[in-house]
Formats: C-alpha cells, sequence, structure tokens
C-alpha cells in the first residue's frame, strides 16, 4: 500500500509516493532494494506510474514515486515549466530520500525514468556513482536527434510553428505576464510538444487527476540542448534501454547510439511500440516482466556496504 511523503528540493516540497515492498524476497542484511521513479516532460505519479511501482513492490521492490517541481502534488511557483536543470535536481532530491527510507539499503537504489525522465535518469546516475542500476523506457536521449525526427514525421512547419509558440512564451516571460501554454500531447494539427493520433483517448487511458495537458511553451525551445547522451560511456552500473520501434517522439536510433556509448554495462531491448503504448495493456505488462529481471539481476547479489552512502 502506497503512502504519501514529502522531501525537499532546494528549499520546495515535493510529493511522493513510498511503497514499500511485499515481501523479502530481495532483501539483504542492509534492507530492501529501492526504484525512484519520476515522469516524462510534464508528466505525474498518477499517470500510468502505479503500473509499475506496484508490480516492483510484488517482486521485493521498495519504490519511491514523485512529482518534479512546478507539477501534479509537489510545490513550487513556476507551475507546468519544464526545466531540465531544476528535473535532475529534484531527481538527486529524490534519491537522498529513497536513502533515507525505513527498511531500504541505501546502497541499493535504481533509478526509473521514462521519456524525458529516461534521459534524466543516465544523467543522474553518471553524477552519482552509488546508483546502483537504471532503467530508461522509451528515451529521448538526445534532444537534436528528437527534433530531427519530429521534422521527418511532421514536416519543418510543425517544428517552425512550435518554435513560434516558444518564442511568444519567452517574451511574455520578459515582461513578467501570465504564461503561454501549449498541451503537453494533443493531435498532429494541434499546436502540442507531442501531436499523437488519438491523443486524447491515450491520455484518457492513462492520466490521473493531477496531470494537466499544458506546459509553458518556452520548452520547445530547450529541446535541442537536452543530450543524455552525452553522458552515457560514464554510467558506473548495469543500464537497460526499452525503446519502442515505432515511437513517433523518442527516436529509436538514438536509443540505441545512447547503448553502443554505453558499452557492456548496457542492455537493450526493443518492443513494437509507440511512444505512449508503455502505460497500460499488454505492452506494459511485458516490459515490467523485462524491468523485473533485469532488476532482480541487479540488484538482488550485489555487496551492499553502508559506509559511505550518505
Amino acid at each position: 500500500m502506497k503512502r504519501d511523503i514529502t522531501f525537499l528540493s532546494r528549499g520546495v516540497r515535493c510529493a511522493a509516493w513510498h511503497l514499500p515492498a511485499t515481501n523479502d524476497a530481495l532483501a539483504g542484511p542492509d534492507g530492501r532494494p529501492c526504484v525512484v521513479m519520476t515522469h516524462g516532460f510534464g508528466g505525474t505519479r498518477d499517470s500510468g506510474l502505479l503500473n509499475y511501482a506496484e508490480g516492483f513492490a510484488e517482486a521485493g521492490l521498495d519504490t519511491l514515486v514523485f512529482d518534479y517541481r512546478g507539477f501534479g502534488d509537489s510545490g513550487g511557483t513556476a507551475r507546468q515549466d519544464v526545466s531540465v536543470r531544476r528535473q535532475r535536481q529534484d531527481y538527486h532530491a529524490a534519491l537522498a530520500a529513497a536513502r533515507r527510507l525505513p527498511g531500504v539499503d541505501p546502497a541499493l537504489i535504481a533509478l526509473w525514468g521514462v521519456s524525458y525522465a529516461g534521459g534524466h535518469a543516465l544523467v543522474v546516475a553518471a553524477q552519482d556513482a552509488r546508483v546502483a542500476a537504471v532503467v530508461s523506457l522509451t528515451p529521448v536521449t538526445d534532444g537534436l536527434a528528437s527534433l530531427a525526427h519530429l521534422v521527418r514525421r511532421g514536416g519543418a512547419g510543425r517544428l517552425l510553428r512550435l518554435a513560434g509558440h516558444g518564442l511568444r512564451d519567452a517574451a511574455r516571460a520578459a515582461t513578467a505576464r501570465p504564461p503561454h501554454l501549449v498541451p503537453v500531447i494533443a493531435e498532429p494539427d494541434a499546436p502540442a510538444m507531442m501531436g499523437v493520433p488519438g491523443a486524447r483517448g491515450i491520455c484518457a487511458s492513462f492520466a490521473g487527476p493531477g496531470f494537466r495537458n499544458e506546459v509553458r511553451a518556452r520548452a520547445a525551445l530547450k529541446v535541442g540542448l537536452n543530450r543524455p547522451h552525452a553522458f552515457a560511456g560514464r554510467l558506473p552500473c548495469p543500464i537497460l534501454l526499452q525503446i519502442g520501434t515505432e515511437d513517433r517522439i523518442a527516436p529509436p536510433h538514438a536509443a540505441r547510439r545512447t547503448a553502443r556509448r554505453a558499452g557492456p554495462r548496457a542492455e537493450l531491448l526493443e518492443y513494437p511500440v509507440d511512444h505512449l503504448d508503455v502505460y497500460a495493456g499488454p505492452a506494459q505488462r511485458h516490459v515490467l516482466t523485462d524491468q523485473i529481471d533485469f532488476l532482480t539481476r541487479a540488484l538482488a547479489h550485489q555487496d551492499s556496504p553502508t559506509q559511505g552512502t550518505e
């Protein structure tokens, strides 16, 4: 059963759930492994992540599932503002909070991220050598490749229109006016960060009440600067990269290139799915099964000295 907890990131309260493992199948002398989970881009913890967290709990893994500052139930006055820097800071703060959870071995913490967070997980793990494993699901690993992918699928006009919305929002910020917002997900002909056919039905299938389908449009101007693949060669731990071969948002070739950069520490699995197919249904269950197998192998038999973990 999940319980509400909070932690601070740069002095701002972040809301999270702690789901303790329902058994001690993976417990060692210093406690159970824990998976720190968060959503991609403008998502919230109540939008599809419990499908994974509950599966991890049944397998013997604790989970900490959190909302970024400015999203969902977390604090922060810059609401719906996608900042790569702040999101990674929140990830580090969540890691620290997970290491303090009762019954958790602080040396056996894994990171789990989807989409944008799949990229963040690579960077945070490269910056914190104590991370024991990473699961990166349909990850955005190269923002420039994602923009090129958008142009190939939707034409340059779509990218230019999105950039125009970003400039409009930036101008409003410079003059202290309310932000200009665009949807996170919408039909391909609408201004949105992700153009997906059947967007409304897809959102309804997994989005929770904390999710607001809008972000500050200035995020569109920064996508190309987000390039987590550059950190892949510095990862000190095993990593599972799971990509959708039909992904219309995160280009599969970029994730494959990231896996090659990570070298022998990386496992790469591919599925015939699109970017948003991994939150519910048969694809989600398949992906989850592979994640549990990976995490069991990566975490269950590691030595877990507690010296120097805090």
